[in-house]
């Protein structure tokens, strides 16, 4: 199903995103919906690298712009006529520039699949953790009951209020009238009075009753904004820690919301009986009134408890994040931001009347500069919640005496210096003012792309281990992770990247690297140093985010489906394979080489033990030009008699080839395949028995040497140029072992052959390293085939 097709199919929650998502002016939703189908298939992301590429797509969305206006007309639609031509003015302004309109547009399709994958993500949820999941329906039951409680007792005090003003009133009404009969006899005075004194001791009685109510109404309020503040508000900007660096956790705010503007409604409404009860007094009063000794307290005491909650109720809802970055909370100067502020505590007539200022922390100055200023409204989210959406804030570092640091700071690299972006807006409401502030996570600043990967690692260690979401030194002396925790953050990442963590297997593979053979790995700690600082550039993280850039990139079906074994160690890998029939092989990622792929298959020798085969990692820039499904289709060695033979068999443990990767295959075989004619201009090695008298197209004397080097023919675009097979005419020279095929030596009777479709190896003849710690294969007789002859293999 087409994204967009598949967008409009999900629920309110997720096309409120959408609705966010296409309030920015770059790409309008009318464009996107009547153009769906065209912009999906284009390559935007080489469009973004090519400014000729990007030309030809500016020219075609203007033409599909037109045409669209031209159904509009037939169709009549008016508004739609004048809209479509208004966009098409303002995409004229990319004339000059349509590389920037492909980033654009390659920047809302993004967001689009991370809205689809957020989706998907909540249905996994409901099925991860149950029994915490019970424990937290629970917690949240008992919640939702004490705030019910707490609603019912605001009902009583009204009553309550109610009794109290109408007993003071039948008392002010018969002692005026008491006072205008001026009663003479002495006696009579004498009972009255005894029976006002008895009013006036049912009215004591009944404000203190009513006194103590309220005392004991702010003790359950203080109980529960205690547990909102203290452990629920707590244990949401936990999980939106954790939300940021791709944990599946829920990060919505509306049921917070509906609590904080409760238990705030309900103190407001304490202020108002206090405000009664003063006025009541100002009526009626007598010695050693309860009202006027006890209200100051009560007032200063719901005050201060509404001020807690009030400075509390204001938070980042959404985190600082860049179009185009890793993840939020890396951001680039001169690059816009975006940002969203939430007030918990909603009161409609607040509604466009408070302003939110931005502003940074002072350990770099920075400069916000944008739209900075902005009113908490309700028009901004979908639940009607006060937010403030900050979208087009850019970062610009002043320039200063002191080279924009202060003194007193420690050393730390640009990626390790953490700063706090604040928000600040003032409440009034019914005669209360209160500042509030809110503070976002974190952010790391950087002022080149280059900078990026470094930034989201000094992210991740952050906000996996520190609760202090101000600690802006955490860098200087940063703790270890315990590797349960590490373990569950990797996970992560490739949750939130491709709807698959690492299984127990997997991680005890990463385990295994950072820390040798361990029965158990659960009290082990990983530095900082050892994640993204030791052995620069190629860390631990540079190696973990190359395989998840790799996978997400190219891969992202094959790990979904779990065909992909990936992490797990060589000497794990040829324990699997050599219990295996022969023809099993595994994909695993490469340990030495950044963002290398690679299979392993197991033969058997002549003497029937088997043998683990494995070719050398193949990294994006072959999997940019062949899908990996077609070179494990068409992978192929030529046995005795130049027979072509694909040795992969059956996908760890069992599973026949085409049945595990049939489903991704080019509708197109054999000659009609389109990477047939680049597979055919590739160099391919054949090593055949060492005799004298070997068999092959070209006949050579094998007694001057012990192999050849790559032949001197022609391939690549030449030799798609001449179908004509070119004889070999550089002499027999000494040989090195084929880098793309190795395991156990072989004997000089076996034959091999080792297809390369790998279009970069041989480039300028140079035979690339194998895998780190991989055997290499001794052959000692080579022959090699024209690069043309090779094509019949993969009929």
């Amino acid at each position: 199903m087409a994204q967009w097709d598949r967008l409009r199919q999900l629920s309110d929650v997720y096309r409120q995103e959408l609705h966010e998502l296409y309030d920015r002016d770059a790409l309008p939703m009318d464009v996107r919906h009547y153009l769906s189908v065209w912009i999906e298939k284009q390559e935007w992301l080489r469009a973004a690298q090519d400014p000729d590429r990007a030309m030809v797509l500016f020219q075609d969305l203007l033409s599909n712009l037109d045409i669209q206006h031209s159904r509009f007309v037939q169709e009549e639609s008016f508004l739609l006529q004048h809209n479509i031509r208004r966009y098409k003015q303002n995409f004229q302004n990319y004339q000059d520039d349509p590389c920037t309109l492909a980033r654009n547009i390659l920047w809302f399709l993004e967001k689009e699949k991370e809205i689809l994958d957020r989706a998907d993500l909540a249905e996994q949820v409901q099925f991860l953790n149950v029994a915490q999941e019970a424990m937290e329906i629970s917690s949240l039951q008992d919640l939702e009951r004490k705030m019910a409680g707490l609603r019912n007792d605001m009902q009583c005090m009204e009553h309550t209020m109610s009794c109290l003003e109408e007993q003071q009133d039948e008392f002010d009404f018969k002692f005026q009238t008491y006072k205008m009969e001026a009663v003479v006899d002495e006696a009579v005075k004498k009972e009255q009075m005894k029976f006002f004194q008895q009013l006036i001791n049912r009215l004591d009685e009944c404000r203190k009753s009513t006194l103590s109510d309220l005392h004991k109404l702010l003790d359950k309020t203080e109980e529960l904004i205690n547990l909102l503040v203290k452990k629920e508000l707590v244990e949401w900007q936990r999980r939106q820690q954790k939300a940021c660096i791709g944990a599946p956790d829920s990060v919505c705010l509306d049921q917070l919301e509906t609590w904080f503007t409760c238990v705030a409604v309900c103190l407001f409404q304490v202020r108002e009986f206090l405000s009664k009860l003063e006025e009541l007094v100002g009526k009626v009063s007598y010695a050693n009134d309860p009202v006027k000794a006890q209200k100051p307290a009560l007032q200063k005491r719901a005050d201060t408890l509404l001020k807690d909650l009030l400075k509390s109720s204001f938070v980042v809802e959404t985190q600082p994040s860049m179009p185009q970055g890793k993840g939020p909370l890396v951001l680039r100067t001169n690059v816009q931001f975006s940002v969203k502020t939430r007030l918990l505590v909603k009161f409609p007539e607040l509604n466009h009347s408070m302003k939110v200022n931005v502003s940074m922390d002072r350990y770099r100055r920075f400069n916000v500069l944008g739209n900075n200023t902005k009113a908490l409204n309700m028009a901004e989210s979908q639940s009607g919640g006060m937010v403030a959406d900050f979208r087009h804030l850019t970062l610009k570092e002043q320039k200063c005496g002191g080279g924009g640091k202060g003194a007193s700071d420690i050393s730390l690299s640009v990626t390790e210096e953490l700063h706090i972006v604040y928000f600040n807006t003032v409440f009034e409401q019914k005669g209360l003012s209160v500042e509030l502030q809110a503070c976002s996570l974190p952010v790391v600043i950087i002022s080149n792309s280059s900078q990026q990967q470094s930034a989201w690692a000094s992210v991740l260690w952050f906000n996996m281990i520190s609760q202090d979401t101000k600690d802006v030194l955490f860098f200087a002396n940063s703790p270890a992770a315990a590797w349960p925790q590490f373990g569950e953050m990797l996970s992560w990442q490739f949750l939130s990247a491709t709807k698959r963590g690492l299984n127990d297997a997997q991680l005890e593979m990463i385990a295994h690297r950072l820390f040798g053979k361990k029965q158990s790995y659960d009290n082990c700690k990983v530095a900082w140093s050892k994640f993204s600082k030791e052995n620069p550039p190629d860390t631990f993280y540079v190696w973990f985010d190359g395989i998840l850039v790799m996978v997400k990139s190219y891969l992202e079906d094959l790990w979904r489906d779990g065909h992909i074994m990936g992490f797990v160690s060589k000497g794990k890998e040829k324990s699997l394979l050599k219990k295996k029939q022969r023809g099993t092989f595994l994909l695993r990622f490469s340990e030495s080489v950044i963002g290398g792929i690679t299979f392993s298959w197991v033969e058997t020798t002549i003497t029937g033990e088997p043998d683990v085969k494995t070719v050398q990692p193949f990294t994006k820039t072959d999997l940019s030009q062949i899908p990996f499904v077609e070179i494990i289709r068409n992978f192929q060695i030529l046995e005795a008699e130049n027979i072509p033979e694909n040795p992969l068999l059956y996908l760890y443990p069992n599973t026949p080839k085409d049945e595990a990767f049939g489903r991704y295959y080019s509708e197109r075989t054999g000659d009609d395949s389109p990477y047939i004619k680049y597979i055919k201009t590739k160099l391919v090695f054949v090593s055949k028995e060492n005799t004298l008298d070997a068999r092959s197209p070209m006949s050579c004397d094998m007694a001057q040497g012990e192999g050849l080097e790559p032949m001197n023919g022609l391939y690549g675009e030449a030799a798609e140029q001449n179908d004509t097979p070119q004889p070999l005419n550089s002499p027999l020279e000494m040989y090195h072992p084929d880098p793309m095929l190795s395991g156990s030596p072989t004997t000089q009777e076996e034959d091999l052959l080792t297809y390369l479709n790998n279009p970069n190896l041989f480039g300028d003849c140079d035979i690339l390293q194998n895998d780190v710690g991989l055997p290499e294969l001794s052959l000692h007789g080579f022959n090699c085939l024209p690069p043309q002859s090779c094509g019949s293999i993969f009929q």
